[in-house]
């Protein structure tokens, strides 16, 4: 069981540089909690992620709240998401005050400009991983088939990404359960 510190720090970590958003603190959280803390597992991490996409809000605060509370129970929950929202509120405050002084200043509008190819970086990363675990459970022809699919859906149609995911994981619940053919003993 983590501790209370290892959650807020973890949290806070995100929350002081996840520049860009919830979408580009997604790799953030990942690392603090797969990777740096083992607190969850790809599979678990993948599932907490999946969840959240289909709920309304932000998914930084979702993934913090819900990662905190299997973590730390009621009181890392609310710990987390703190730690995750703390920055971001000074730090937009801040922001928002030295932008409108300085707002029309070239080293002002760099600024949010130099993030980006940071966070497209990071977003890669992260679907690189994501595609090589599909594909490793799903294989390539069907990762890119559904990949095709959703992309289809979500960017040719319009259809919100969190129906996508939601048909995918009630798809998931509704298909029957392979069995493994029993094994023929030798007696």
């Amino acid at each position: 069981m983590a501790s209370q510190r290892q959650l807020f720090l973890a949290f806070l970590r995100v929350g002081l540089f996840g520049f860009g958003g919830g979408p580009s603190m997604i790799p953030l959280v990942h690392q603090e909690v797969v990777k740096r803390h083992a607190w969850l597992d790809d599979d678990a991490f993948a599932d907490v992620l999946a969840i959240g996409n289909t709920l309304p809000g932000p998914i930084a605060t979702k993934m913090a709240g819900y990662i905190g509370y299997r973590v730390g129970g009621a009181l890392g929950a609310v710990n987390a998401v703190i730690a995750v929202i703390a920055p971001v509120v000074v730090a937009m405050i801040a922001l928002l005050g030295l932008y409108a002084r300085h707002g029309d200043q070239r080293w002002v509008q760099g600024m949010g400009q130099g993030v980006v190819p940071v966070v497209m970086v990071m977003m890669a990363k992260l679907t690189l991983d994501f595609f090589n675990k599909a594909r490793a459970g799903l294989g390539w022809l069907l990762t890119v088939i559904m990949g095709a699919v959703a992309g289809g859906l979500i960017y040719g149609l319009g259809v919100h990404p969190g129906l996508v995911i939601g048909a995918l994981l009630v798809a998931a619940l509704l298909r029957p359960e392979r069995h493994a053919p029993a094994k023929e003993t030798g007696s």
